[in-house]
């Protein structure tokens, strides 16, 4: 496949590259050039701002090149990764993690292990999560989006690749989480934009909104305990843990709510980003559903979307869905490249090798390894290229499997059991990957989530064990570190802000009820 792009689709295109880079340009300017202001923003962000950037951080080239992918050769059983996302992994954030992370100051999520068990906990927490941005968010996005270029232009894949890292680079490493969060809301709108323009191109070629409709009947949410890769097990443990892990623990979803101006934008902020997360799959989804009709044989469905776009779009319009694409894939490297630099400056470089760094050394320090972040991740994409049999979004959650087991332990257990020793949760870090991979040696044919799922209640097991047989912190420590019931009210100084339609239960109701019924209709 070649696309023949139009000078109008190169000119849209075009002004797409300059806007973002122009954006990310001026939002560094601003703010002040301290820790606080770089890795932060300042902590003056908007509920807005949180939950738009939470999206458009997470939403990248795996969804619209992967997830529809997945759609396409599975069904509507695809939505289930982004909307159990919504009801685990963001409750726990919002109604759990949350309070602690903004009372607290802290500047990444891996402080608080450090505040809860020690120094040794933060550390493995550290490592773990920097492999996985390496190996799943940086290469993985860059590997999908680079894929598909190469499907409509022709382009090589290694230089899409090394063109997307660079161009995202410019502006992140230059102004920080400030410049990543403003281009992220511009790339949200384009990426909405392009995908709804795409979804009614496709439901028009496939005969309207009634061949949508055709296709509810086999619209399964819940699927037996024997598929391969979506079973109702998944609930169970692997589902849990990695959405929890993802949406509540993961530095590069937390960074943005630890950056906002109070306690009430940073649940509301969260509760904006459910809505986005319900309506974003359906924008993937559906034209997945129906493009068999189109293309019934596919025999790689990660190529669908750069097939729907040169089958259907006039000249114009293919330019704008594919400024999307690029959308997607930079505002999720810029976020994933941002975290990395954070956890690095903050939880390594400062505690082990410049403690008293001055904030020009740490900011520098952090554009430095921004830099180093982007080679390896380039170095890594390679590694992608033989996952071409079946979708690479299925990957992508298979490796998150191998490291969130322990990380999702050590944060609960850490946060809603004060009788967690540091021996506990450390040993739980520990063991997540060396079990992970024997289980996948033992049982090569079992579904990964289930896998997951075992591999975290074993840790849980493990952790309460050792836990059980050392000394806990005393309560003098442990105060400000546990979960009560007094953690889901706001301070005294916001309870004014959540009067009548702004308070955030009414809106987080209203989303829950509406995600819980397709559950119900589609079971």
């Amino acid at each position: 496949m070649d696309l023949n792009l139009t000078s109008l689709d190169i000119a849209i295109f075009a002004i797409y590259i300059l806007a973002i880079i122009g954006v990310g340009i001026w939002a560094s300017r601003k703010g002040q050039k301290t820790k606080r202001d770089y890795f932060l923003a300042g902590d003056k962000l908007p509920w807005y701002m949180i939950g738009g950037s939470i999206i458009a951080a997470n939403i990248s080239s795996h969804h619209l090149v992967g997830a529809m992918g997945v759609a396409y050769e599975r069904g509507f059983v695809a939505v289930v990764v982004e909307w159990g996302a919504v009801l685990i992994g963001f409750n726990a954030l919002l109604w759990i993690f949350l309070p602690f992370y903004i009372r607290n100051g802290f500047y990444t999520v891996p402080e608080f292990l450090h505040k809860r068990f020690g120094t040794a906990s933060r550390t493995v927490y550290s490592a773990l999560i920097l492999f996985t941005y390496v190996l799943v968010e940086i290469s993985g996005v860059l590997y999908l989006g680079a894929l598909a270029l190469h499907s409509l232009l022709g382009i090589p894949i290694m230089s899409s690749v090394v063109t997307l890292a660079l161009l995202t680079g410019i502006y992140t490493i230059a102004g920080g989480l400030r410049a990543v969060v403003w281009t992220e809301m511009l790339q949200l709108g384009i990426l909405i934009l392009g995908g709804i323009i795409l979804t009614f191109a496709t439901v028009n070629a496939t005969g309207g909104w009634s061949s949508v409709l055709e296709t509810s009947k086999d619209w399964d949410i819940i699927l037996p305990a024997n598929d391969p890769d979506f079973p109702w097990t998944m609930y169970l443990g692997g589902m849990l843990c990695i959405s929890i892990f993802y949406c509540a623990t993961n530095q590069f979803i937390v960074q943005r709510v630890m950056a906002a101006k109070n306690e009430w934008h940073a649940r509301m902020g969260v509760i904006f980003g459910d809505y986005l997360k319900f309506l974003v799959p359906l924008i993937i989804v559906v034209p997945a559903l129906v493009a068999p009709q189109i293309f019934p044989d596919l025999e790689q469905p990660d190529l669908l979307f750069p097939m729907l776009v040169e089958e259907l779009l006039p000249a114009g319009l293919v330019g704008l869905v594919m400024a999307g694409l690029i959308a997607a894939i930079m505002s999720h490297l810029s976020g994933a490249i941002n975290s990395c630099t954070t956890i690095l400056t903050v939880d390594v470089y400062l505690p082990y090798f410049k403690k008293n760094a001055s904030e020009k050394q740490a900011v520098r320090f952090g554009r430095i390894s921004g830099t180093v972040i982007i080679v390896i991740g380039i170095l890594c994409t390679a590694l992608f290229l033989e996952h071409s049999d079946k979708p690479v979004f299925l990957y992508l959650l298979n490796a998150y499997g191998l490291f969130t087991p322990g990380i999702a332990t050590m944060f609960l257990m850490g946060i809603l059991w004060k009788r967690t020793t540091h021996a506990g949760a450390l040993a739980a870090g520990i063991l997540t990957i060396p079990m992970s991979i024997a289980m996948e040696i033992w049982f090569p044919g079992m579904p990964f989530f289930n896998r997951t799922g075992i591999v975290f209640w074993t840790c849980m097991l493990v952790c309460v064990a050792i836990s059980l047989f050392t000394k806990p912190k005393t309560e003098a420590e442990l105060e400000g570190l546990i979960w009560t019931k007094e953690s889901l009210s706001l301070p005294p100084s916001e309870r004014a802000l959540q009067r009548g339609v702004r308070h955030p239960v009414i809106w987080w109701g209203l989303i829950t009820a509406i995600i819980l019924f397709f559950y119900i209709r589609y079971a």
